[in-house]
């Protein structure tokens, strides 16, 4: 059959050619790479100060409210205190910088007395830290993983609840509670468990009560995110091969929820370490804490120089440990999948070797 002389003339275009060592590029040579829509993108010149722009407020209120206040305070921990408080004047400052008179403050910070103080400050913040990983992290699994979806909002009202009180009032509510005409001594001589009213308040052991009560909250909230997020089928996979509760817990919840726990523990520790209201109204006289004594250096001894450098080294130790805490977590989160599958796959190891039937029904 005889084709049509239009058809005829048609040919088919040769395949276009790319040159080797020729990129392709928006019309006119500038700027960008292409993307998959065809469009041209990439940073402009100058974008960089658009970025310096967007970040400047936020560089200028950390350098305003934190990074100036810290040099504040480095300047006047190197300064000599007065005769009647305050600050002495430098007459040639380049010999007292010589001298080394300048760390007179950190030198009395390193004697027994003030070491005593830390410690107590370190080991009572460390316990505190501890109970609320012990009460919090089964309230958050509870919350996360057992609680109805329609009671879930309420239960996690009721843990937000006391935040909006102040932290002042609920500590007064339990100089109330625990003195020795309080509502527990009460409840304790009417059940008959004691028969005198228990020294409970201005004790250790109050301040304890106080600390985990006061950051608990930010335990739980920490670990409940993490917690919520968590991959259920890991926990699926591992109780379908034969793992128990406790090894699914130990083996694989624990470690996808090692995020949140890291940041609870910074979120409660630190301010455990420089607290001074707790002790102060629980504790009274007989637990000093850095805090307190921070506080009674600039308020009650009029010691300047003392108190900011008591305050520059619990600010870097506190420092120190949100690098280590930040570091820790951004490396636990990078890993959390791979060690989740791997540790579901553990778990299940352990229970096939200790013969424990299937049960992920109790799981979910």
């Amino acid at each position: 059959m005889a084709e049509s002389p239009e058809h005829e003339g048609a040919a088919a275009p040769p395949p276009r050619r790319r040159t080797a060592g020729r990129r392709s590029g928006p019309p006119g040579g500038g700027w960008g790479s292409r993307l998959p829509g065809g469009g041209w993108g990439g940073r402009p010149p100058g974008g960089g100060w658009g970025a310096l722009a967007l970040a400047l407020p936020a560089w200028l209120v950390l350098g305003v409210f934190f990074l100036l206040p810290l040099a504040l305070m480095l300047g006047v921990s190197g300064a000599e205190r007065g005769v009647y408080g305050g600050l002495r004047p430098v007459a040639d400052l380049a010999a007292y910088l010589r001298s080394g008179a300048f760390l007179a403050s950190y030198r009395q910070t390193l004697q027994a007395l003030y070491l005593g103080i830390a410690w107590r400050s370190l080991w009572m913040a460390a316990l505190t830290t501890g109970l609320c990983v012990a009460i919090g992290f089964p309230a958050a699994y509870a919350l996360a993983l057992h609680a109805p979806p329609r009671r879930k909002g309420l239960l996690l009202g009721l843990v937000v609840v006391p935040l909006w009180t102040s932290f002042l009032i609920r500590t007064y509510a339990w100089m109330f509670i625990l003195r020795s005409e309080g509502l527990l001594n009460h409840l304790l001589l009417g059940a008959g468990l004691a028969s005198r009213p228990l020294p409970m308040l201005y004790t250790g052991g109050a301040v304890i009560v106080g600390l985990v009560y006061g950051e608990l909250p930010f335990m739980i909230l920490p670990l409940y995110a993490a917690l919520e997020r968590l991959d259920r089928t890991l926990l699926e996979a591992a109780a379908d091969l034969g793992a128990g509760r406790a090894a699914v817990v130990r083996r694989v919840t624990v470690p996808l929820a090692l995020p949140g726990l890291v940041a609870g523990v910074v979120l409660v520790f630190v301010p455990s370490l420089g607290q001074f209201v707790v002790s102060d109204l629980l504790g009274g006289a007989h637990t000093m804490l850095l805090g307190n004594l921070i506080q009674n250096q600039f308020a009650v001894a009029r010691n300047q120089p003392f108190g900011a450098a008591l305050a520059f080294e619990l600010t870097a130790a506190v420092l120190l440990l949100l690098a280590a805490g930040a570091r820790l977590g951004a490396g636990r989160a990078a890993g959390a999948a791979g060690a989740g599958a791997g540790a579901a796959g553990k778990a299940a190891n352990e229970a096939s070797a200790s013969g424990q039937p299937q049960r992920s029904w109790e799981l979910l």
